[in-house]
């Protein structure tokens, strides 16, 4: 089962009915203790990162993500989902994150328009599975105003341009993320859910 973190913060529907469209079992769940029974989890979000960060340690889905992420299991973040996988945060102050991976979150450079909004590309930096059949330079749907410093080159599986190159795409191990919306992408999108999806 894949389950889908709801959290209070973004919209979710569009992520579970994207892999259920694939033939895969998802669903949205609303209690912590429901994290035992997934074999993948997704944690997606749109909203301000502190925000998000007590939401989840007050439905203490945080200790509940590490506890996923300690036995192996798959675990993806979906745009703030990526950012909350890092460990901090500057976004309105200083936010600590879960930190499943080392590096924090900033805002684009004032010389960019904020928030990014559409169609951009990646370029991949370190071979993936979860990038199997995507092909470097392919578009995907972006809606961000704030950007991931993975500490770790290794960490850094894509990059988008945007003013500067930034991690678009994260992962180490069984822990992955995206800065885009691959539920919003189109066949590439999907192409990479189906490739999440596939991982024991």
């Amino acid at each position: 089962m894949i389950a889908v973190i709801d959290y209070g913060m973004g919209n979710l529907r569009s992520v579970e009915k994207a892999f259920q469209y694939l033939g895969h079992d998802a669903k949205i769940i609303t209690d912590a203790g429901q994290l035992a029974d997934a074999d993948h989890l997704v944690l997606p979000g749109d909203a301000a990162f502190g925000d998000a960060m007590r939401n989840l340690r007050e439905g203490g889905w945080d200790q509940r993500i590490h506890d996923h992420v300690d036995t192996g299991r798959p675990f993806l973040g979906i745009c703030v989902g990526l950012q909350l996988m890092f460990g901090g945060s500057e976004e309105m102050g200083q936010h600590t994150g879960l930190g499943l991976l080392p590096g924090k979150c900033v805002r684009f450079p004032t010389s960019e328009k904020v928030p990014q909004i559409g169609w951009n590309q990646i370029e991949r930096q370190v071979a993936s599975p979860l990038l199997e059949g995507v092909e470097d330079g392919s578009f995907f749907y972006f809606v961000h105003s704030y950007y991931v410093e993975a500490e770790q080159a290794t960490d850094q599986l894509a990059t988008t341009d945007y003013g500067i190159q930034y991690t678009s795409i994260a992962g180490r191990d069984n822990v992955y993320g995206v800065q885009f919306h691959p539920e919003k992408s189109q066949k590439i999108g999907l192409r990479l859910l189906t490739n999440f999806a596939s991982f024991n």
